[in-house]
């Protein structure tokens, strides 16, 4: 997986652990709090309204545990497509998007409340052993990173082929990708390597962006990428626990964030993603909150709280959000997309 070396720096971290997670559980049930407030204040205020899920809840209220859902998957046992560990989203809107799985080591296309599984994927012989990263094509050709395999690989618009997005690349450890509609690159986060490899539309490598380093424009294993209209790209620097900002040339613009407890600062930040309004959104899987700010990197708010319920997450994963600020976040240990949409967002 490949958040693996953040994930047994967090280990020792909360090692001595207990009065450090009475101390986290009292910070996320403040940031809930707040939250909650926002949210049922003033309605001319900007809040983030509850849509809908995938899969919708039980109307029984049985609940499978991961590794349940995990080893059901594996056998058979589910008749229907269903999601085990979701990582992340790309959208063309609420009832038509596609998630990469990660525990079932597959991409789903859902549509109309229903998953499948694009049929270039069902032969046995496709096998990802480390899904992370996925994005959309402007002809709804999927583009998705294996970070194990080191290999970035497309899916056409029919679902029909899927081949390796130019074999010949040398990657380390590919994580988070995206498409810059504006300058038509395709940006992959190379986590191991420290850097952004920016690709033209055939998969060629153009330049790479960035070195190992805590200065301005270099990274410490980075992660998730996004990239807006106007071709900036922000980039989650995991281990320096801040985003980077870059123009869509590639040169450095700004970042923001530190390691911290408190609201607008980071304990394990995963996917990222603007909306309509150059808000910045960012998924702290730790916190199981999403944080937004604005341009310049202010704390504005959050949403989500620990817990299985609909607005609450269990380490959340991967976000998207659409032209219409539906927001899409991959609710991974709940295995399940959660939908919001950006109220009065001006």
């Amino acid at each position: 997986m490949y958040s693996a070396p953040s994930e047994r720096w967090f280990k020792l971290l909360y090692k001595p652990g207990l009065r450090i997670c009475f101390f986290m559980l009292v910070v996320i049930a403040a940031r809930a709090q707040d939250s909650t407030a926002l949210q049922a204040g003033n309605t001319d205020q900007p809040y983030i309204s509850w849509v809908s899920q995938y899969p919708a809840a039980k109307e029984d209220g049985k609940k499978q545990n991961a590794l349940k859902r995990t080893f059901n998957f594996l056998i058979k046992k589910d008749k229907q497509q269903s999601l085990v560990r979701p990582v992340a989203i790309a959208a063309a809107g609420t009832a038509d998007f596609c998630v990469l799985d990660q525990g079932g080591r597959t991409i789903f296309d859902v549509a109309d409340n229903k998953a499948n599984v694009p049929r270039c994927i069902r032969k046995k012989e496709n096998y990802f052993t480390s899904l992370v990263g996925i994005c959309m094509l402007p002809d709804k050709e999927i583009l998705f990173t294996d970070s194990r395999l080191n290999k970035i690989f497309i899916v056409s618009a029919d679902n029909k082929k899927m081949n390796v997005f130019n074999d010949s690349l040398d990657l380390q450890q590919p994580t988070g990708i995206a498409y810059s509609a504006a300058t038509h690159e395709v940006w992959v986060v190379e986590t191991n390597a420290h850097r952004i490899a920016v690709l033209n539309e055939r998969g060629e490598l153009i330049k790479t962006i960035g070195s190992r380093g805590d200065e301005n424009g270099q990274f410490n294993f980075p992660t998730s990428i996004w990239i807006d209209k106007a071709g900036d790209a922000y980039v989650v620097d995991a281990m320096n626990f801040r985003i980077e900002i870059f123009n869509k040339k590639g040169a450095f613009v700004s970042a923001f964030g530190e390691a911290g407890d408190a609201p607008g600062t980071f304990a394990r930040p995963k996917g990222i993603a603007t909306d309509t309004f150059g808000n910045i959104y960012v998924v702290d899987a730790l916190f199981n909150v999403v944080q937004i700010f604005d341009r310049s990197g202010n704390f504005l708010y959050n949403f989500g709280k620990q817990g299985r319920e609909k607005e609450e997450f269990w380490m959340p994963s991967g976000i998207y959000i659409d032209s219409k600020n539906f927001i899409y976040i991959a609710d991974n240990y709940n295995s399940r997309i959660q939908i919001f949409q950006l109220i009065n967002g001006s």
